[in-house]
């Protein structure tokens, strides 16, 4: 079974005023997650608002998604429905 993981790579706050967020990343994490395409590095990321601010005053989160394979639980037993005589 595949799910994704977010990986958080920064953190930025909206522009008073306008509709642009400004965002701060750390390279080290941003470098993790490059990826080449037609003989050019990219890293795709995303940009989530908050649900409320944090200590610092930011209100958006940073993020790359990738994809992992986590083993099927096949450890759970279907559930038995009662039968009414």
């Amino acid at each position: 079974m595949k799910t994704f993981k977010k990986n958080y790579i920064g953190k930025g706050i909206q522009v008073p005023n306008m509709s642009i967020t400004k965002v701060t990343v750390k390279v080290s994490e941003l470098l993790k997650h490059v990826h080449e395409f037609g003989g050019e590095q990219y890293c795709t990321f995303e940009v989530a608002k908050l649900q409320q601010p944090d200590d610092f005053n930011r209100t958006h989160t940073a993020y790359c998604t990738t994809v992992e394979e986590v083993p099927d639980d096949n450890s759970k037993k279907p559930s038995e429905k009662s039968t009414k005589k």
